[in-house]
């Protein structure tokens, strides 16, 4: 059987693996569209801060881990996909024919539709050949200015600040990181990184961005920012458009089934392309992070040699190091229709714990300041448990949540 992977970050490399281990004598391609080996986006801001180069984003370590696989490695771009014919043609001119497909395309940055967004001296930072361009221009001293300050924005920063740049933040929301944090949260976040010498603008976009040196970034709020940097963070949109015209049906992403199956038998879906039901609630959501990621491919894999296996289902789970400051949060973090929810909140140590339920059920929360057992939360989401009274004691004392995920995930022994 031939099986033909598109993408190879963290969702084609895992599959392509769990496929070679259950099928020796299966064909394994797996396309990328950039030069380099198979690579971890997140590991760009640390490469980025000099803490590894450029071989330490790499996903395989050893030179000839994809040889030794007998995994073909290829350079190229789905543009177009005759899924009854069942081939992809690649933008160099050449076709692949397969007999399970797996999507793993990923997603790429969205470049804001402002006048001057393709100006010298704005980019995105999404790619090695972005981080080289960014590591030229954002030395000591260097102003820059950085649109978005979500997931992706954050870890970004972290980055030039440790580069010692003059750093600005723009941001649309009302609040930091608003995709993952509730909005006190996000506030405090706010407050930490202005502490630590970051200019933070909420609520403003950039209207207009006029070319030279400096760069002039005109915002929403009328004011005027000259900078020698500009970096576009505003978000990330699901890699598809190789997809029009065939019979694999897209919604924000590639639609999957809990197999990781799309409308096409023979098409399967992995990662931040996709998607899929929402761990504890079936809704169709694209997730775009790594574990989620890591968790599709290996169920597209199984499916894909005939071994039926489903999925959880996505669930949000963002860990967060601003500046020093760790911040999570987990499933339906901003509560749900009906629901009841908890904050615990001290400011002046940049402590804070939400807690949202269902019934019952723990389906979401949010913490900043905690770094000990904050994988219980996570736990008593995951496993659904049935907190009975401890809901209650959580209500009233939401930093118990270790205790409550003692008693009732530990089975009781009972002595005569």
């Amino acid at each position: 059987m031939r099986h033909v992977i598109l993408g190879n970050g963290p969702a084609g490399v895992v599959a392509a693996e769990t496929l070679r281990q259950l099928a020796p004598r299966d064909e394994i391609l797996m396309v990328g569209a950039e030069r380099e080996p198979p690579y971890s986006r997140m590991a760009i801001p640390y490469l980025l801060m000099g803490h590894i180069g450029e071989q330490g984003t790499y996903l395989r370590k050893d030179a000839d881990h994809y040889t030794r696989l007998n995994i073909q490695l290829l350079q190229g771009k789905a543009v177009r996909l005759d899924d009854q014919a069942r081939t992809v043609a690649l933008d160099g001119g050449r076709s692949l024919s397969y007999d399970r497909l797996l999507i793993a395309t990923g997603s790429h940055p969205i470049r804001p539709a402002v006048p001057g967004i393709d100006a010298p001296g704005v980019h995105t930072c999404w790619t090695l050949e972005d981080a080289r361009a960014i590591a030229q221009k954002a030395g000591k001293g260097k102003r820059v200015l950085q649109v978005g300050a979500g997931f992706i924005g954050c870890i970004i920063m972290e980055a030039l600040a440790e580069r010692g740049v003059q750093l600005t933040v723009v941001e649309m929301g009302d609040r930091m990181v608003p995709r993952m944090m509730t909005p006190r949260a996000g506030t405090m976040i706010r407050r930490w990184v202005e502490g630590k010498g970051v200019r933070v603008i909420t609520g403003a976009k950039v209207s207009r961005i006029d070319a030279g040196a400096p760069l002039q970034a005109h915002l929403s709020t009328g004011d005027m920012i000259e900078t020698d940097l500009i970096i576009a963070s505003a978000g990330v949109r699901p890699n598809t458009d190789f997809l029009q015209g065939s019979r694999v049906k897209i919604g924000q992403g590639v639609l999957v089934d809990n197999s990781m199956r799309t409308s096409v038998p023979e098409v399967f879906g992995a990662g931040d392309v996709v998607e899929a039901a929402e761990f504890g609630t079936a809704r169709g959501l694209v997730n775009a992070i790594q574990p989620n990621a890591v968790d599709q491919a290996r169920v597209a894999a199984l499916n894909m040699l005939g071994r039926p296996t489903q999925s959880q289902g996505a669930m949000a789970i963002n860990v967060l190091d601003t500046l020093g400051l760790i911040s999570t949060s987990f499933g339906q973090w901003s509560g749900v229709p009906g629901g009841d929810g908890v904050e615990q909140v001290d400011d002046r140590a940049y402590r804070y714990l939400s807690l949202q339920f269902e019934r019952d059920v723990l389906v979401g929360a949010t913490a900043i300041g905690l770094t000990q057992h904050v994988g219980v939360l996570r736990g008593l989401i995951q496993n659904r448990t049935r907190l009975g009274g401890w809901k209650d004691t959580l209500l009233a004392t939401p930093g118990r949540f270790v205790e409550a995920y003692v008693a009732r995930s530990q089975p009781i022994s009972i002595t005569h």
